[in-house]
């Protein structure tokens, strides 16, 4: 690769996937010198646009779908990116012998290249139950699955919303706040299990009981059954059949991996790659969420991140590996949730944390959560406390801590306890 962002005779790149970060990776790629031919492949008949509007404004709202294009066709066009939209890559063959590498797509054209990568996200993970294929069951992953949900919803008055996770529980916001009765089972005994401490769960079991949303914990669904192909009732395991009109399934994705094993390169839960977004083979990177990287501060373990923090910084330092340029530094992760009138706002990565602090009073609907392992802040959930995140969030960029039992006094301002020079562990 050298230095050679496009030199005479280089073949170009082709990026699977016109994904937020297949995006940025090709916007990076011009923006590092790359001149050679960039084509930008897309199995959907969209531009690439926002994703997270679409379990909240987007839903709510009579918005136009074209709205949430990033970028108009015209900015590919000045940029000197090809794309592709509606195609689908069937099967990748990798440079060899001194010959250039081939993406065949679904219409049978050959797309050359010396330089891949794969921005390919991830599937919904379906649910294998009777009557999981009755009409009125559907899942909410891409734009088309937005538009048809929100039709779909005009026209009910029972949902049923199988996960509760961050986009369960953020449609159940918006299926609620229209008038609809709305039904959340979730398998574990507290929404948001795996993402978040107990203090936040229940918060948000509250949030959604006294809106008047009905919570089922530790259930799961047994089947779906159905009059006239229609699905009007879903069964669970304490003997409960719940009425419904409308059944979303939201409960977790599967990173999409086929590309990735065809041409060789480690997959462990989602496409493996460093730091950089090198995969195993050379001159094949990958970006976003069909990733697991290793933690971006701390460089240990393996973490696979869904948030547009994670698929803009990924990309971006895709397209440096791929250009043989310096990365960007290390970045704080970030996510957000919108529910109702509550805005949670997370920094860090709170994985192996061994004690946390509550600072503020849930009740009062404005916390934060404090994660620590041994005396190293990892992480944040700031409920209505922006001034905390962006405290917190400072602080793990600069690897500094602040101390727990200080944080605790709600009245004491975070950023005034910020002790840098604290190495992560």
């Amino acid at each position: 690769m050298g230095e050679a962002a496009g030199t005479a005779g280089a073949v170009g790149a082709v990026i699977v996937g016109a994904s937020q970060a297949g995006l940025q990776l090709a916007t990076s790629l011009r923006g590092l010198g790359f001149t050679a031919p960039i084509t930008l492949v897309g199995a959907e008949q969209h531009l690439p646009y926002q994703r997270p509007p679409l379990t909240k404004g987007f839903l709510a709202t009579g918005t136009d779908a074209g709205s949430l294009a990033f970028r108009a066709a015209s900015f590919y066009a000045e940029r000197g990116i090809r794309v592709l939209l509606g195609t689908r890559v069937e099967r990748v063959e990798l440079p060899a012998d001194g010959r250039a590498g081939g993406a065949v797509t679904d219409t049978g054209e050959v797309l050359r290249f010396d330089r891949l990568a794969l921005t390919v996200g991830a599937r919904p993970r379906r649910l294998d139950v009777p009557g999981a294929d009755l009409d009125g069951v559907c899942y909410l992953r891409d734009l088309e699955d937005a538009v048809e949900l929100r039709r779909r919803l005009a026209d009910t008055g029972r949902i049923v919303v199988i996960g509760g996770g961050f986009l369960g529980l953020e449609a159940a916001a918006v299926a609620r706040s229209a008038g609809k009765a709305v039904t959340v089972v979730e398998a574990f005994d507290r929404l948001l299990a795996r993402s978040v401490a107990s203090e936040v769960s229940r918060f948000y079991l509250r949030t959604h009981l006294d809106r008047g949303v009905d919570v089922r914990l530790g259930v799961t669904v047994t089947e779906l059954t159905g009059a006239g192909g229609r699905v009007c009732g879903v069964v669970l395991t304490d003997g409960t059949t719940l009425s419904a009109d409308l059944v979303l399934v939201s409960v977790g994705v599967t990173p999409r991996t086929e590309l990735a094993e065809q041409v060789g390169a480690e997959c462990d839960g989602g496409i493996l790659v460093d730091g950089s977004g090198r995969t195993s083979v050379p001159d094949v990177v990958a970006a976003g969420d069909c990733t697991v990287r290793p933690d971006p501060l701390t460089g240990r373990g393996r973490v696979r991140l869904e948030s547009v923090h994670n698929a803009i910084t990924q990309a971006k330092a895709a397209a440096a590996s791929l250009t043989g340029s310096s990365g960007p530094p290390p970045e704080v992760p970030w996510f957000w949730s919108d529910q109702y009138d509550v805005k949670l706002q997370i920094a860090g990565l709170k994985d192996g944390y061994d004690h946390h602090v509550l600072r503020g009073e849930p009740e009062e609907g404005r916390f934060s959560v404090l994660y620590y392992r041994g005396g190293a802040l990892l992480s944040i959930d700031a409920i209505n406390r922006a001034g905390d995140y962006l405290a917190v969030r400072r602080a793990l960029g600069q690897g500094g801590t602040i101390d727990p039992v200080a944080a605790r006094d709600a009245d004491a301002s975070l950023k005034d306890l910020v002790r840098l020079e604290c190495p992560h562990v």
